[in-house]
């Protein structure tokens, strides 16, 4: 009994504070009923959460609440050390496996030339192929501020020749001294 509150508090030391699931385990669980799964799987009904401490202790193994929420809670009977770091596991697992989407920017001016437009665009389609989303920023400066709207189309004509493999998520926009628009990767 003292060896498994050692070893949870060794948990939460290691884990620097972040619990993975606030698990409820052994005394600590105050229901009267819960619905017991063994160690190996099967379920042993529903019954006091004092008989199946009972069944725990004799098993030489812990109780836990993995599931609070279901009427009446279901709790299995487990080795804490080693169900805490399988999750653990799962969730780097899990973590590894997901993909951030960034969002990269690429900053336009009016008086572009078509060649520096054709290295922006290719810049942008590397950034879209890997998954990426793109804020294409116009950028106006003193009197180029009197031109915006005439200066929408460098964003439509940008648009234009990456819309084989991107679709506009935000239309262009004006946003202060600068005119935004944002493209993804079509699906």
């Amino acid at each position: 009994m003292d060896d498994r509150l050692v070893i949870h508090f060794l948990l939460l030391i290691l884990m620097e504070g972040k619990t993975i699931a606030d698990l409820f385990i052994n005394e600590q669980i105050r229901d009267k009923e819960v619905r017991v799964i063994g160690e190996d799987g099967e379920q042993l009904g529903i019954m006091s959460s004092k008989e199946a401490q009972a069944l725990a202790d004799e098993a030489g193994l812990d109780l836990v609440k993995i599931a609070p929420t279901a009427k009446p809670p279901v709790c299995r009977i487990v080795d804490y050390g080693k169900f805490k770091y399988d999750q653990m596991r799962k969730e780097k697992e899990a973590k590894k496996k997901q993909h951030v989407v960034e969002i990269k920017e690429i900053r336009l001016s009016p008086n572009i030339d078509t060649n520096d437009l054709n290295t922006k665009t290719n810049s942008a389609r590397k950034f879209l192929s890997k998954g990426d989303r793109v804020k294409v920023t116009l950028r106006f400066r003193g009197r180029e501020m009197a031109h915006m709207q005439s200066s929408k189309h460098i964003l439509d004509d940008f648009a234009l020749a990456l819309e084989d493999i991107a679709t506009v998520e935000k239309a262009p926009k004006v946003e202060g001294r600068s005119m935004t628009m944002f493209l993804a990767a079509k699906k």
